[in-house]
């Protein structure tokens, strides 16, 4: 029985039980586990081999290079998304529509390359990262000059 205000106590289940509690905690805070962060590689990095070599016959992403980003995993494996990006981020949402049409065909050729006991489904989204770092540097250097600090670097 614990008092009221009082910190909870972790039973000590074998040698690693404190550090198992903690762990649970920290995922059920909505970060990834390192299952997930290693699948979530080992996919990006098969369908990045995939559309480098150029084995994706679609008019929409034939001659264009596409950078895969990051690839997130579901807790339980079964969906991966994917967030990509055509070099110089110009029609990036018909690329996605694109990769939409043949993540069938994607999932398949994965399939041969990464050992899972489910091949997840794949979803690509744009990835939007990289505008969003333009617009903060844009900000910054608007406040450098009002500041009157110039351009800088």
């Amino acid at each position: 029985m614990t008092r009221l205000g009082a910190r909870p106590t972790f039973e000590l289940c074998g040698k690693h039980g404190m550090k198992h509690a903690e762990n649970r905690s920290r995922r059920s805070a909505g970060h990834p586990s390192q299952r997930q962060l290693r699948v979530g590689e080992l996919i990006r990095h098969a369908v990045s081999q995939v559309l480098e070599r150029g084995e994706v016959h679609d008019p929409e992403i034939a001659g264009k290079s596409i950078t895969v980003t990051e690839v997130r995993m579901s807790p339980d494996l079964r969906v991966a998304t994917a967030y990509v990006m055509p070099l110089g981020g110009e029609d990036g949402g018909a690329v996605v529509e694109a990769l939409g049409r043949v993540a069938p065909f994607l999932r398949r050729r994965i399939g041969g390359v990464v050992a899972l006991k489910f091949l997840p489904e794949l979803r690509f989204v744009a990835d939007e990262t990289f505008d969003h770092a333009s617009r903060i540097d844009e900000l910054l250097r608007d406040s450098r000059r009002e500041d009157g600090g110039g351009d800088g670097p």
